[in-house]
């Protein structure tokens, strides 16, 4: 897998130099249109614009017939490239489309959030939301590259920063624990972006050639997001509590390191260093009685679940993970009180 931390001035001509695809386009939301495409359009031949609705509302059946459609009225044969301009919305979805459009075509990352540089473009999980449920249809299928520029950080809103560091506390916890005692001592705004870009990437890139269709170790890569996918899809229906995907696996991380403990594989030490660090920077999700049983029916739908089963990816010490630990629903009751309490 190809990946690329560099200036987009170098890299994409660079990229494109080496490849004679038969049309080009960039895919990007309304936002990364405006803030991000003007960084590389100087850099492109003629090329397509198609330009999609921003949120991950719109991460959807709908909008792929909307880039199927502009790449069918635009005559794209299996020789075209698309480029990938956005966060992870735009990534996953476009790298769907690509990956099914005449049974595949070639498509390259460019990822524009903290969130999508660390995590959502590197390893080739591509799919969208179905009735409610995230990520519920998809393939993996790799990008010929990913084409990284912490330049586009200049566009970020706090938030953004912010829900993309949970990323980067998970790559920490579950594979680095040097780096997560460096990380634990910083607040926010005193992080290296360079370096922790860097150090996600290649945290993330080295999981994924070693299990690329997330048979076993991958599944480390997980840690957080049994409980964090299900807070976050609990919340997507309601606009005044919807939470951005960093604060959710911020959550679902001190919940399962929760079990984690309660089931002897971390120390107490340990929770309470997750707990006292992700508290300070993402606060706590409020969730009352009637939020418990709709997020744990959520877990029912996690992609690692076998037989009806919820098996999770859990620390088993600092820097270190396990995978496919059966958990029960009483287990999980009694992580979100311990988390909201």
């Amino acid at each position: 897998m190809s990946v690329h931390i560099s200036s987009l001035a170098e890299s994409l001509p660079a990229f494109l130099k080496q490849h004679n695809y038969s049309a080009i386009a960039v895919l990007a939301d309304a936002n990364t249109k405006r803030l991000c495409y003007p960084a590389i359009k100087n850099f492109l031949p003629k090329h397509k614009i198609i330009t999609v609705r921003a949120g991950e509302e719109f991460k959807n059946l709908a909008t792929c017939e909307t880039v199927w459609q502009a790449l069918t009225d635009a005559q794209f044969d299996r020789h075209a490239l698309l480029i990938d301009l956005g966060g992870g919305v735009v990534g996953d979805l476009g790298g769907f489309c690509a990956a099914t459009y005449k049974r595949g075509i070639d498509f390259i990352q460019i990822p524009t959030t903290l969130l999508s540089q660390v995590d959502a473009s590197v390893g080739g999980k591509l799919g969208i939301d179905f009735h409610g449920f995230k990520n519920h249809i998809g393939v993996f299928k790799l990008p010929e590259t990913v084409l990284i520029d912490t330049v586009f950080f200049q566009t970020l809103p706090e938030l953004e920063l912010r829900s993309g560091f949970a990323e980067i506390i998970k790559h920490c916890l579950i594979a680095d624990a040097a780096k997560w005692n460096v990380i634990r001592r910083r607040d926010l705004h005193r992080q290296d972006w360079n370096d922790l870009v860097a150090h996600s990437v290649g945290v993330k890139k080295n999981i994924v050639e070693q299990d690329p269709n997330e048979k076993g170790i991958r599944k480390i890569l997980n840690f957080g997001h049994t409980l964090g996918h299900a807070l976050e899809t609990h919340f997507l229906a309601d606009p005044k509590r919807r939470l951005l995907h960093g604060e959710a696996i911020a959550a679902g991380m001190i919940a399962e390191a929760f079990i984690a403990k309660r089931k002897g594989l971390i120390e107490t030490g340990l929770l309470e260093q997750i707990e006292e660090y992700l508290f300070s920077i993402y606060g706590r999700v409020k969730l009352t009685d009637a939020d418990l049983e709709p997020v744990l029916k959520l877990t029912l739908q996690d992609k690692k679940n076998r037989n009806g089963e919820v098996r999770m990816a859990l620390l088993d010490g600092p820097g270190s993970c396990t995978y496919d630990v059966l958990v029960t629903k009483a287990e999980m009751r009694r992580a979100l009180d311990y988390y909201r309490t």
